[in-house]
């Protein structure tokens, strides 16, 4: 059955610098698990992607259990991974995400959507990391089908394939760029989970103050109020694509 709009989040096992991440637990949920019930409240399909690796079949068992469709695909040409996926269900535009952003706010994805589909366009890459406002961590990016086939038949470089979006973004020649930007700057602020640091500081935000109940601006107002929990992770360097 065709769908309209499918969110696909990529998932694997493997993180270079903190393995096993996505499955590590704050309160009685995996990360995974928090991150995914968060998406759900975007109203549309979420759709995870993992790899055909041994090391994520635990992911594979999850997601069967919480009922959320997973595609298997290559782990390093995420490209692939992608379109294959958006083909398996039909998709005619995806949001992008990633799995390390446990915090991710559905209020933030909806409005972006909302302004993405009044552009009416097949031609429209939407996001809001390319003029970044927002905290790390509440990352999206939505494009066409049409746009990410284009993508998997022209991309050639490694990158271009690991980072699915890199040749829609430069290369597509109708591609038009539109951004989400929140009216305060918190691009220093880091609710992503790449190391041991940016762990602590999820835990501490969904143990002690409920933060996956939040939508995000109560996530502001709450860290605005406890400007001692954005220390703990504040010299961790995000890697560079």
């Amino acid at each position: 059955m065709p769908n309209e709009v499918v969110i696909i989040t990529q998932a694997r096992m493997t993180s270079t610098r903190l393995p096993g991440k996505i499955l590590m637990r704050a309160g009685e949920r995996t990360l995974l698990e928090t991150h995914l019930d968060r998406l759900a409240d975007v109203g549309v399909p979420v759709i995870v992607a993992t790899t055909t690796n041994l090391s994520d079949g635990p992911v594979v068992e999850l997601c069967a259990a919480l009922d959320v469709p997973v595609f298997r695909g290559s782990e390093n040409d995420v490209l692939e991974r992608y379109q294959r996926a958006a083909r398996a269900h039909e998709a005619r535009h995806v949001i992008r995400v990633t799995s390390d952003c446990p915090l991710i706010c559905p209020d933030v994805i909806c409005a972006g959507l909302d302004v993405y589909l009044g552009l009416k366009s097949e031609s429209i890459y939407l996001s809001n990391g390319e003029r970044r406002t927002y905290p790390r961590g509440m990352d999206f990016e939505i494009f066409s089908r049409r746009s990410l086939d284009f993508a998997a038949e022209h991309a050639r470089l490694p990158s271009e394939r690991e980072h699915v979006t890199g040749c829609i973004r430069t290369s597509m020649p109708d591609i038009r760029h539109e951004h989400c930007t929140d009216e305060e700057d918190l691009s220093d602020w880091r609710i992503t989970v790449d190391t041991v640091d940016d762990f602590k500081l999820a835990k501490l935000l969904i143990e002690d103050h409920h933060a996956a109940e939040m939508d995000y601006p109560g996530l502001k107002a709450l860290l605005k109020a406890h400007p001692e929990l954005m220390k703990i992770n504040s010299h961790i360097q995000q890697k560079p694509i």
